[in-house]
């Protein structure tokens, strides 16, 4: 009897739990992060990379074989124009030059010798004490004595601009890199290896590409403004376009720009790359959102808009540009809609969000 009890107790308190009614589960809300759409006036611009390149670069070679005596700069020392830079032992062309000049003063008292008998000979031929063909050739010695003169100047010449190309002297206002011939080893005239190579760096030059399809807003814009920002550091630099290649690289459908920068502060440095924005223009009425609520979908790119009633709409939206840490829409969002920035993740159509301070 105790155990049909027992059995008909546990029987009862099942059914009991059973009919009982299950607690409703909380409404789970996702916290999120929000940011509001604004509406402004930005710039309209065309995004690259670009390599910074030196205004003008000059490989330093000898133009005289020696010995080269000293070198007159530090290794990545700014130069002037006209700065020396090396010196080549000059003795050797120093006797070169005494040597011509030395040919030179014999050659011209051969000449003076050579037109006095000419012009004794000139009036021998008119008396007739001299022949016609004896006058000929006193003329025909003092004119060769005159050739032998000026080519001994042309050797005097040269050899005083030989001497000259013993002293390596900049041919522009840059920075000197790596020394490439010390003090003390032979050169040779115009060697292959550079003894050093000077960049100019101010200004400088961006080097960028663009595609093809957008070289007739460009065209129209010549001289714009163009900003370029190093990739390691934040300060954009401002210069102008100054060229625009005369060919599309068919192979990649893109076409080579050039913006030139003053470049006083040297915060782009030849072979950088760099971010170069370039202004075409005024985009008006643009609505903007931060670019970490753009997500990506297997349909394009979304949005999730926060709705009255702490609701998510998921958006397809069109992003037009992305400048720097903002995205401008084009179509999709309205300024003074709400979107989530954070925590998409865990978001989905029908889900309720609790907006985080």
């Amino acid at each position: 009897m105790r155990r049909g009890f027992l059995a008909a107790l546990g029987t009862t308190l099942l059914l009991a739990a059973c009919s009982a009614k299950k607690p409703k589960p909380a409404d789970d809300r996702v916290p999120v992060a929000v940011a509001v759409a604004q509406q402004k006036n930005l710039p309209l611009q065309l995004r690259a990379i670009g390599n910074v390149e030196p205004y003008s670069t000059v490989a330093v070679r000898a133009q005289a074989g020696g010995q080269l005596t000293k070198v007159w700069f530090r290794e990545g020392q700014d130069v002037h124009r006209g700065d020396m830079l090396f010196t080549i032992d000059p003795r050797p062309l120093q006797a070169a030059l005494a040597q011509a000049q030395a040919n030179l003063a014999r050659d011209e008292a051969q000449l003076r010798n050579a037109e006095s008998e000419s012009a004794r000979y000139a009036g021998l031929v008119k008396k007739d004490y001299v022949t016609k063909e004896e006058y000929e050739k006193m003329t025909s010695g003092a004119a060769a004595a005159r050739a032998v003169v000026a080519a001994d100047r042309a050797a005097i010449e040269n050899a005083r601009l030989q001497l000259a190309y013993c002293e390596i002297r900049s041919p522009i206002d840059g920075r000197t890199g790596n020394l490439m011939v010390h003090a003390g080893n032979l050169v040779r005239a115009n060697d292959t290896v550079a003894l050093v190579t000077i960049n100019q760096i101010e200004p400088v030059y961006v080097e960028f590409k663009i595609p093809e399809a957008q070289l007739g807003q460009v065209r129209a814009r010549a001289g714009a403004d163009v900003q370029a920002t190093p990739q390691a550091g934040l300060t954009p630099a401002t210069g102008k376009l100054t060229f625009i290649d005369n060919a599309v690289d068919p192979a990649t459908g893109t076409i080579s720009l050039k913006a030139t920068f003053p470049n006083r502060d040297r915060s782009l440095w030849p072979g950088q790359y760099a971010t170069v924005a370039l202004t075409l223009g005024d985009r008006p009425n643009a609505v903007i959102v931060p670019a970490q609520a753009v997500q990506t979908g297997q349909r394009g790119q979304y949005i999730y808009v926060v709705t009255h009633d702490n609701g998510v709409e998921m958006r397809p939206v069109v992003v037009a540009q992305q400048l720097d840490q903002q995205a401008i829409i084009a179509r999709g969002i309205a300024a003074g809609e709400t979107v989530v920035t954070d925590g998409q993740l865990r978001l989905t159509p029908k889900s309720k969000v609790q907006i985080k301070d």
